[in-house]
């Protein structure tokens, strides 16, 4: 037999769900497109085009100390390598810090040295500062088109 107070409770939860008003919908804060090549280009642009200026500067320090300490530590800035289709993955997500990786590799000629006692946490340091900044370049795209505070 069914307790008839599992009945009323089912019957409260449908009423509650039905008069849950919808999530508000927030205008776009600007361009999704320049948000998302602004954050690329330069750690925490694209928030700062979006009006987060705090989480911009905050990320800009972020990124830029994560790239300064696998710099220090000598780690390896990821390229291409042929028949090593995975280093193609990491040069990627090295990529991914934006301007610094270029500036690294053909300004300044950086290549990390393997013989450092600290390579593989540089290495480890620069790779994350790439993978961080491309999860921030989604955050400042979805900021611009009204979807994330």
């Amino acid at each position: 037999m069914a307790d008839p107070a599992d009945a009323d409770s089912e019957t409260t939860s449908d009423k509650t769900s039905e008069t849950t008003p919808p999530a508000p919908v927030r205008p776009p804060v600007g361009n999704p497109y320049l948000a998302a090549v602004l954050a690329w280009v330069i750690p925490g642009l694209g928030h700062v085009y979006v009006k987060r200026w705090r989480r911009g500067l905050a990320f800009l320090v972020l990124i830029v100390a994560a790239i300064w300490i696998g710099c220090l530590l000598h780690g390896n800035l990821y390229r291409p390598l042929p028949r090593q289709p995975l280093s193609l993955l990491a040069t990627i997500g090295a990529m991914g810090m934006g301007a610094p990786y270029f500036l690294l590799r053909s300004v300044f000629g950086y290549a990390g040295d393997i013989a450092s006692p600290g390579f593989e946490y540089g290495t480890a340091f620069l790779l994350t500062g790439g993978l961080m900044n491309l999860l921030l370049v989604l955050d400042a795209w979805d900021i611009a088109r009204g979807k994330k505070d």
